[in-house]
């Protein structure tokens, strides 16, 4: 009896659920169990009811920290948008010209936040022995301000430019950037955000390239460049004075010229206070990687994945979280690439809490705009070159139609002189708690679905036949063999084969260990140019010889053995600041070089056939490790 009440009663919550008037998104097919109420909130049905996703209140987004600057007869005026901030705004003047690498000088003073609100008075504070960028003279200037809240907890820093000399008026204002993006032989893209919609130009010798129609988010090619050249190039906005910076070109296609790239991972908020937890990120440490890999200069960077704290049910609050990385390498960013991929913490869920208390997330949609990939991709501009989606796979509950979230920027290759780095995404279609709720759907950590892993076959493929890349670096967050703080999964999951991805609640064929020696297979066997794989999740340095002696299966394997044909390295630096993880046994340990939780940067050196590699502590500058990858 009791029985034949809970299924009255639950079929009478699934008719209240349902409002044909209400616009909800439609479901992807690829979940199972989701339903929205009439209210538009989603819930999760388990054995015993329906669970309504977590909500709360929306907390600090950049909208809300740009602070809404209005001029007035002494100064600027900002309202945060928040009635429950309180604390101090640190502002000083950004003296563009007279810094290769422009930072705000802060001022003695600070404004007091109350209730959201604050001033800066510029004609009190900034005038005469203090206007050290001639504001006075000219009637214009920048002023960058740092928020911290009551706690001494850092939020933001933000950009605003004025013009006047009392009264003040905001003027168009570079809030983020300029950065430089995919840099080639013969053309770049600069990439910029102001706070007003306009059309902005930049200026390159004696060429003007501009916006086509109004926007907030500028991206501009500058086209018909030499290769291996030094420009400069200047960008100009309506109102605001010109900011003036360089890049240099790649060198042509298979150049055998000598050059250094860096590489790190996993920068998000860590320990220490200050600058370390800029809500989301080590501000404090990604500062120092960008001087060092500058003062090495190098060409590019890649930074693969856990850039932020994320974890987010609010795009606009990862965001936030972003510009305040992109604030940290904005300085050196300006003359080259970084070259951004993406890591479990980037990640924007779906959150649904059970009657224990236990998390159960998926990868939010509608995909096109909500997903962990879309909010990602609108963050950062990245090569357009990689596969489009798992629509299509066998797994695919419906091929008629968009189910799975787009690839968009999370996976993509590029070129420079004679090598190809290849960048993909270990946490597509993220579902952190997949391995106790397999019904609901997803994807896991560190698992390649079909799709993506087809592409970076074809892709491997294609260098190989391109006698003009001479060495290959595979990207991915999540290493196949992980040493310390993730041996419970990444490709490993302790050895249990078992986890794997599930679609409308059904499994797909390959289990994370089949799947990780599918991707080996690919980068040791099938290719001659892979020489290194570049790693993060783990917090710390480490390198690993993989060759065909390691051990590498949990004892008992019955499955087929993948026998590995030639060693490569996995480097693996997590050292960006995110919190450590200690070193743990791993069957193949033994293989394991230059194990460290300090602070790292690696600098990569090409020259012709030569590929070696050196390890410096960005905090202290010592060499970490150094070693040869190929002669």
């Amino acid at each position: 009896m009791k029985y034949i009440i809970l299924k009255i009663c639950t079929f009478i919550f699934v008719i209240l659920l349902i409002n044909p008037g209400y616009a909800q998104p439609p479901i992807p097919d690829i979940y199972k169990d989701l339903v929205f109420d009439n209210n538009g909130t989603l819930h999760y049905q388990i054995s015993t009811g329906y669970i309504p996703e977590f909500t709360r209140e929306e907390g600090y987004t950049l909208e809300k920290l740009t602070g809404s600057p209005k001029g007035n007869k002494t100064g600027i005026s900002f309202n945060f948008k928040s009635k429950n901030l309180n604390g101090l705004l640190y502002y000083g003047f950004i003296p563009y010209g007279d810094s290769k690498h422009p930072y705000p000088v802060y001022f003695r003073n600070s404004s007091i936040i109350s209730n959201g609100n604050t001033f800066i008075d510029i004609l009190t504070n900034l005038s005469g022995k203090y206007d050290m960028i001639g504001w006075e003279a000219k009637g214009a200037g920048t002023i960058g301000y740092r928020i911290v809240n009551e706690k001494g907890e850092f939020l933001y820093d933000g950009k605003v430019s004025f013009k006047g000399k009392g009264p003040f008026e905001i003027s168009n204002t570079i809030i983020e950037g300029p950065f430089i993006n995919l840099l080639g032989s013969d053309s770049t893209v600069i990439s910029f955000t102001t706070n007003y919609r306009s059309i902005c130009k930049i200026l390159v010798n004696d060429n003007e390239f501009s916006d086509i129609k109004k926007t907030k988010n500028h991206v501009i090619k500058i086209s018909g460049l030499l290769p291996d050249t030094k420009y400069d190039y200047s960008v100009v906005l309506p109102d605001e004075e010109k900011q003036t910076y360089f890049f240099k070109t790649a060198p042509i296609k298979g150049s055998k010229k000598p050059f250094v790239f860096s590489y790190c991972s996993d920068s998000r908020n860590g320990n220490g206070g200050g600058e370390r937890n800029l809500n989301g990120t080590n501000v404090y440490m990604m500062k120092k990687i960008m001087a060092v890999s500058n003062y090495k200069q190098a060409s590019f960077m890649q930074f693969t994945g856990d850039l932020i704290d994320g974890y987010l049910l609010n795009d606009k609050e990862e965001d936030l979280q972003f510009a305040n990385w992109k604030r940290a390498v904005e300085p050196f960013a300006h003359y080259f690439p970084v070259y951004a991929g993406i890591g479990n913490h980037e990640a924007m869920l779906y959150t649904f809490i059970d009657t224990n208390g236990q998390l159960i997330r998926i990868d939010k949609f509608p995909f096109s705009k909500y997903s962990t990939e879309s909010v990602f991709a609108r963050n950062f501009v990245n090569p357009l070159n990689g596969p489009q989606s798992e629509d299509g796979a066998y797994y695919d509950p419906n091929k008629n139609k968009k189910d799975f979230p787009p690839y968009n920027e999370t996976v993509y290759y590029y070129e420079y002189a004679n090598i190809a780095v290849v960048v993909l995404n270990s946490n597509y279609l993220y579902a952190p708690e997949l391995n106790k709720y397999t019904n609901i759907g997803g994807n896991l950590h560190g698992y390649i679905m079909d799709n993506q892993l087809n592409w970076l076959n074809s892709t491997l493929q294609k260098f190989e036949n391109d006698s003009l890349i001479d060495h290959v670096f595979v990207s991915i967050h999540t290493p196949p063999f992980p040493n310390g703080g993730h041996i419970t999964n990444d490709m490993w999951y302790s050895g249990n084969n078992t986890p794997r991805p599930y679609i409308n609640g059904i499994p797909v064929k390959k289990g994370i260990i089949e799947r990780r020696d599918e991707f080996l297979d690919i980068i040791c066997n099938k290719s001659t140019k892979v020489v290194a794989l570049l790693t993060g999740d783990e917090h710390n340095y480490n390198r690993l010889l993989i060759n065909k002696n390691m051990k590498k299966y949990p004892s008992g394997w019955e499955k087929e053995q993948l026998a590995i044909k030639r060693s490569i390295i996995q480097i693996n630096n997590g050292a960006a600041g995110a919190p450590y993880y200690a070193q743990e046994n791993a069957p193949w340990t033994e293989y394991v070089s230059g194990f460290t939780t300090q602070n790292a940067v690696v600098l990569i050196h090409v020259d012709g056939k030569k590929v070696s590699a050196e390890v410096i502590n960005p905090d202290t500058l010592e060499t970490v490790d150094s070693f040869v990858i190929t002669e």
